[in-house]
């Protein structure tokens, strides 16, 4: 006897998969494949996506060695040794084939395409305070989704109503800071915003994680702006922005951090302005103060230090776009916090020593700040190089240079903190 649509979703099983260390394929590269790998590399699992071609940010996480890239077609056997798989090309025939070689193995598998067509359906989640809360609600996404955004604001001490959607719908565009890293660390205002969003125009460095959050429906659009890598032209960025907005759409760009510390928030609020787009701007954590906290490092300290200057690397010392006057940096006594330095790590402490900085000056390199695999690398002026180079730093990092990089106690241990 047949069994209908909705007596399929009623006997859905929610269930929670330990996937620490175990394998999960991913077939496809693009918008879809990315809003998942963000939860999927938190849990612990040994992710491998298998795509023709990947986003920025799916390329930027196989740099980093958060998952492995094959940039080839599906074949099948790609399921082998997996746990669970996820098919979420934009091709309904591959999405089949990897359901049935998924069936045939007795591994379940979420077809992002055609949810009645998988053996596993992505619940829409939410985490708060060692809590994980699953909601499904019938194959309609916008209200699972609206449902869990309540639950989540109720855990934090809002009122629970069966959908968050609530007030005039937001218009124009919303200018929001991610925080440094951890999804928890969004303002209240920005996650609820990212709720109603219709387009959401993220960049890699903000919370992945919050993706798995985006109704079905949502347009995401990725404005990677890779280190050292491929980018979108920020003039392709504000047009994107425009030009959603005035189809009707509520645009958030989502970015890390704060969208106004060398976030590029005030240029795409002038080009949204100037074509008559109504903005709004949510302030972000920024990662130049909430990092260094995060290893246990304050950039001030009462007696120590009376100052801190956070500086941008992306310009090295003595080119000619650089506006930083590092003969001036090296005679503070206070604390250097720099971003995006980390290529250029030689060419600033040297120059910081030129200008009179001692070299025994404690300095402290954080990578990916605020997330599980948040690691510290501790030397001083005249080492941070070398140090730099044979622990393999990657961007995303933040450098601490000053008396404060020397100290370091762990906020929830009380023991030193050192990760390097």
């Amino acid at each position: 006897m047949p069994v209908s649509a909705a007596a399929e979703d009623e006997t859905s099983y929610l269930v929670g998969l330990d996937l620490r260390g175990r394998r999960v394929v991913i077939v496809g590269g693009g918008s879809v494949a990315q809003r998942r790998l963000g939860l999927l590399v938190a849990s612990g699992a040994d992710v491998h996506v298998v795509a023709r071609a990947a986003t920025p940010v799916v390329e930027s996480m196989a740099t980093k060695g958060r998952i492995s890239l094959d940039l080839r077609d599906y074949r099948d056997g790609d399921l082998d040794g997996a746990w669970y798989a996820m098919a979420c090309t934009d091709e309904p025939e591959t999405n089949a084939a990897v359901v049935a070689e998924a069936e045939r193995n007795r591994i379940f598998c979420v077809r992002a395409d055609n949810a009645r067509h998988g053996s596993a359906v992505t619940p829409a989640t939410a985490r708060y305070e060692g809590l994980t809360v699953g909601v499904l609600a019938g194959g309609d996404h916008r209200r699972s989704a609206a449902v869990r955004t309540s639950i989540r604001d109720a855990l934090a001490g809002a009122a629970v109503t069966e959908f968050a959607e609530t007030g005039p719908k937001p218009v124009g565009v919303a200018l929001v800071g991610g925080g440094p890293g951890d999804p928890d660390l969004i303002t209240v205002r920005g996650r609820r915003l990212l709720a109603r969003a219709d387009v959401v125009v993220a960049d890699h460095l903000a919370p992945q994680e919050l993706l798995a959050e985006l109704d079905s429906h949502v347009e995401v659009i990725d404005a990677a702006k890779l280190p050292y890598g491929r980018a979108m032209a920020q003039q392709v960025i504000n047009e994107t922005l425009i030009d959603r907005a005035k189809a009707g759409k509520f645009v958030v760009r989502l970015k890390g951090g704060d969208p106004y510390v060398f976030g590029r928030g005030y240029e795409e609020l002038e080009a949204c302005t100037a074509a008559g787009v109504p903005v709004t701007v949510v302030p972000g954590i920024t990662s130049a103060i909430s990092v260094p906290s995060a290893a246990g490092i304050p950039v001030t300290h009462r007696g120590v230090t009376h100052e801190f200057v956070v500086v941008s690397g992306h310009v090295a010392p003595g080119h000619p776009d650089s506006l930083t006057d590092w003969d001036a940096l090296a005679k503070l006594r206070g604390t250097l916090v720099l971003l995006m330095a980390v290529e250029r790590i030689e060419q600033f402490a040297d120059a910081l020593i030129a200008g009179g900085r001692p070299t025994d000056t404690p300095v402290v390199v954080v990578q990916e700040g605020t997330l599980s695999s948040q690691r510290v690398v501790r030397a001083d002026l005249s080492t941070v190089a070398q140090r730099v180079r044979d622990e393999a730093v990657r961007p995303p990092a933040i450098v601490v240079i000053g008396p404060v990089a020397g100290f370091g106690l762990d906020p929830q241990t009380g023991s030193d903190s050192d990760g390097g």
